[in-house]
Parts: structure tokens; sequence; C-alpha cells
């Protein structure tokens, strides 16, 4: 069996005191005390999802991510 890498976009935000990491492609979520943590549990999440579902159902490729902000009025 040949090894194949794939990337997948991950982004991770700061919830309290904890890095969540989020993989929106997957809808697999972990989390970590530090950025690294976070960083190494998603990996393995995202491996483990593999593992467990296969790679057949995933998307064909890994999507541009997107970041930007947007100010909004409230009272």
């Amino acid at each position: 069996m040949m090894d194949t890498k794939r990337t997948f976009m991950v982004y991770i935000t700061k919830e309290d005191d904890f890095f969540v990491a989020r993989c929106p492609e997957l809808s697999v979520t972990s989390q970590g005390e530090t950025l690294e943590a976070a960083q190494a549990n998603i990996k393995e999440a995202i491996e483990l999802y593999i593992e467990s579902f296969g790679t057949e159902d995933l998307p064909a490729k890994t999507s541009e991510p997107f970041l930007t902000t947007v100010e909004v009025a409230y009272a």
C-alpha cells in the first residue's frame, strides 16, 4: 500500500482556556491547551477519521481558504 498525503483546511480559535481546532471539510473537531497541542490533536483526529471511514467519500480537493472580517452595527 502506498502512502499518500492530503492537505486539509483547519482553523484554530482560542476559546476560554483551550485552543479549538476544526476541519470543516470533514466536520472533525479537537482541542488542546496550547496551539501546538491543538494542531497535533486535530491531525490525529483527521487520521482517525480517515482510518475509520476511508477515503472514498473525501472531498475531491481542499477548498482554498478565504478569511476576512465583516463590520456590523448594533445597538
